[in-house]
């Protein structure tokens, strides 16, 4: 079977999200005590995250658009604190947004991304909102696929569809990377694609379907996607 495009899930599988999300909230915080004090008089750094956790969980079906729903929430956090919602929604998510794209990729995974940009077609499927064009590697991917551009998230099939219509691959001439056994393993494989779960923390498999292999470290996959 011929492999023809690899495509990877960005958060965790990349780099590792829980630093980079801990520091765009800080900068949003600070940001926030400087424009719009009334807000971070009335919450710490950590209770402002659990509003905005709490206020998300109340919204499921919006959980495929990150960015909406966090646009919507500081629309909220605005009226209740009595300011204008434009500029607060608009700026303070970019200061947000600009923070959350500031990654340190896993040590050699820019290497092996521009050694298989020379074989294979590569894309992105994310749930999340970084951009790799803002990043400064898009020039790596042919296509890029959101949830919010999708208008589902990860597992549904849907996203990994749309996503193989940009480049006219087949199901069965693509690869999916990813860390998450259900989002990225278990949809990607409903959809008909190959897998490759990255589990540099050696977890067990948590049942299903299994991936076609697994990886500890990002420089296994050119050789593990040629066995495919």
């Amino acid at each position: 079977m011929t492999i023809r495009c690899i495509a990877f899930d960005l958060d965790d599988t990349l780099w590792a999200c829980k630093p980079v999300i801990v520091h765009a909230e800080q900068r949003f915080y600070t940001w926030l005590q400087t424009h719009y004090p009334r807000i971070t008089t009335a919450y710490t750094p950590e209770e402002l995250v659990k509003k905005r956790m709490n206020y998300m969980q109340q919204y499921p079906e919006l959980h495929y658009n990150l960015t909406r729903l966090r646009k919507d929430w500081l629309a909220t956090l605005a009226i209740e604190h009595a300011y204008p919602a434009e500029h607060l929604v608009e700026q303070g998510f970019e200061v947000f947004w600009l923070a959350r794209n500031e990654v340190t990729f896993f040590e050699g995974a820019l290497t092996v991304l521009e050694a298989l940009s020379a074989r294979f077609l590569l894309g992105v499927i994310s749930n999340g909102n970084a951009s790799v064009h803002h990043i400064g590697v898009g020039h790596l991917f042919q296509f890029v696929h959101s949830a919010a551009q999708a208008g589902v998230a990860k597992p549904h099939p849907a996203i990994f569809q749309q996503a193989l219509a940009q480049v006219d691959i087949l199901p069965h001439q693509a690869v999916y990377v990813g860390d998450d056994p259900l989002r990225d393993i278990q949809g990607a494989a409903g959809a008909g694609w190959r897998t490759v779960w990255f589990n540099p923390d050696h977890q067990a498999w948590v049942g299903g379907q299994k991936p076609d292999a697994i990886i500890d470290n990002l420089a296994q996959l050119e050789a593990v996607v040629a066995r495919l």
